[in-house]
């Protein structure tokens, strides 16, 4: 059956995109807040987020689809719990750094990440290299949030 093929693109991509779209529920009313804050320089425009995040969240449906299809038993399974437990982070991440408003832990919190997404793509690589680089935007990404967290936080102490 072709659903068959498509099926796990579609359901992890919607499970990131799920996570993206609670998050953003859950940190709605922190915005305008956080658009008051002194942002460091080169801080994008407000509307850039949605966007970026959303294809970020397809990237990494897409990648685990591969994984799923391609890989097998142990190797699958801990890449799948090395997604699970960076799509996690991800989403308290965004609760650390909106909603409690500690943008310090937040920015520690955001070097683990980056770690676990570090490990997950080491994970990836020997069972599709095409998932493991569809990663590579999702880590500079959040290496740019570092900066931007770490900058944030320097300037509104």
């Amino acid at each position: 059956m072709m659903w068959d093929k498509y099926k796990p693109y579609v359901g992890f991509s919607a499970l990131a995109l799920a996570v993206g779209v609670l998050a953003g529920l859950l940190t709605r009313g922190e915005m305008e807040a956080f658009a008051a804050l002194n942002q460091p320089p080169l801080s994008p425009p407000g509307w850039l987020f949605p966007v970026v995040w959303t294809i970020l969240y397809l990237l990494m449906g897409i990648s685990m689809g591969l994984i799923w299809r391609q890989g097998t038993g142990f190797q699958r399974r801990r890449v799948l719990e090395l997604w699970c437990v960076q799509l996690g982070m991800n989403f308290l991440w965004t609760l650390l750094f909106f909603n409690l408003q500690l943008r310090l832990t937040a920015f520690f919190w955001l070097l683990a990440l980056l770690a676990i997404v570090g490990w997950m793509v080491s994970k990836m690589e020997p069972i599709d290299r095409t998932a493991a680089r569809l990663q590579i935007p999702y880590l500079i990404w959040l290496l740019f949030a570092g900066y931007l967290n770490f900058g944030v936080y320097l300037l509104n102490r």
